[in-house]
């Protein structure tokens, strides 16, 4: 989002949360969690997550399971939910912060180390994602969640089949003229995917802290604000769906549940773009002063469960971390290459750049203008 849009916007909810978390009955959330037991709950459960992720039933399910309520809020991109959490006293329990999130967070000292005894479902994750990843080397912090790439969707009843599979169908004018996209692109309404985006279209890495390769990226951005509908993170794939657009930039899973759900499927298509993307793992995480530490606790290590975590990756069709869930997901979403790809070859994590973060929301904020 917006620099100037995201100041605001994280303003007021800051107060509105701080207000809501400044009489609650939390103490001190990490010496409760060491003492958490296995499925043990100490009130209700606060999440704070990305929308449409987690499906409905499985919430209703750990109520059943624990006695207990949870209530829901949603964000739309991790610089959104970084301030509401570092200003304390938020009120929420969980988040599912992004990879390179995680390493701001730790940093801030804003999530709280986990309590692995009181996670034994922990043991179901693949290795590659238990065993210490970039973000949270010491395996210490933070259970992944779910992953998944960020590229393009389109609708072929608009290009046809011969298209290039290039970010050049979001940056490119000439392309944009060739297939008649003016006003029919969207792009994410995120600092870091959509800079990363235009920084891969040119050949750079996402992750770049050159300030000429961003101010490149920058100005390829602001060229193509006149022919973008929408900066969107929460409906460009029903927008896509709909026929409001025909190239969006987002998420794996949120195409391919819209792609499912359409009269023709094979109307649309998913892919990374030649030049390469985003892989990114969202994770979940205890906020350091969560009121209710061992809800958290129960709470990841129930979608830890295998069949949780195959039934979570069976609504939302992102792949999952959970080795033991493979059994249980849908043989079709396992075995296609997009939502698991073979090739990682071309992808990259977003990675924290420090004192740089702020040039890539300052580039962005300019670039809309």
């Amino acid at each position: 989002m917006g620099r100037l849009t995201a100041s605001r916007g994280a303003l007021a909810l800051l107060l509105v949360f701080a207000a809501c978390g400044g009489d609650d009955d939390g103490g001190d959330g990490a010496s409760a969690a060491a003492d958490c037991e296995v499925g043990q709950t100490d009130g209700d459960l606060a999440l704070y997550n990305w929308s449409e992720y987690i499906d409905p039933e499985l919430i209703s399910a750990f109520e059943d399971e624990h006695g207990v309520s949870v209530t829901e809020d949603f964000y739309d991109s991790n610089e959104a939910m970084q301030p509401v959490i570092a200003a304390g006293s938020s009120g929420f329990d969980v988040i599912v912060p992004s990879d390179y999130m995680v390493s701001i967070l730790i940093e801030g000292g804003d999530i709280m180390p986990l309590n692995k005894a009181a996670i034994p479902n922990y043991s179901n994750l693949a290795t590659e994602f238990a065993t210490g990843l970039p973000y949270d080397p010491e395996a210490a912090y933070v259970a992944p969640y779910q992953w998944g790439t960020t590229g393009l969707g389109v609708d072929k009843a608009v290009l046809g089949e011969d298209f290039p599979r290039s970010w050049g169908l979001a940056f490119d004018a000439d392309l944009a003229e060739q297939y008649g996209l003016d006003g029919s692109i969207s792009l994410l309404n995120d600092p870091r995917e959509t800079m990363g985006a235009a920084l891969k279209y040119l050949g750079y890495s996402l992750n770049t802290t050159s300030e000429a390769e961003l101010d490149e990226a920058r100005d390829l951005v602001a060229d193509a604000v006149a022919r973008v509908a929408a900066f969107d993170s929460d409906s460009y794939d029903e927008n896509l769906a709909s026929g409001q657009t025909a190239v969006a930039h987002g998420y794996s899973g949120n195409f391919f549940v819209q792609f499912d759900e359409a009269d023709d499927p094979d109307q649309y298509e998913y892919f990374v773009p030649d030049e390469g993307g985003t892989r990114w793992v969202d994770n979940m995480a205890v906020v350091a002063d969560a009121p209710h530490p061992c809800t958290a606790h129960a709470f990841i290590d129930f979608l830890l469960d295998a069949e949780n975590g195959a039934a979570l990756t069976n609504w939302n069709y992102y792949a999952s971390p959970n080795a033991a869930a493979e059994e249980f997901i849908d043989p079709e979403i396992l075995e296609d290459p997009a939502v698991y790809p073979t090739d990682l070859s071309k992808l990259e994590f977003i990675s924290d750049t420090g004192d740089f973060e702020v040039n890539y929301s300052d580039a962005f904020a300019e670039a809309r203008g």
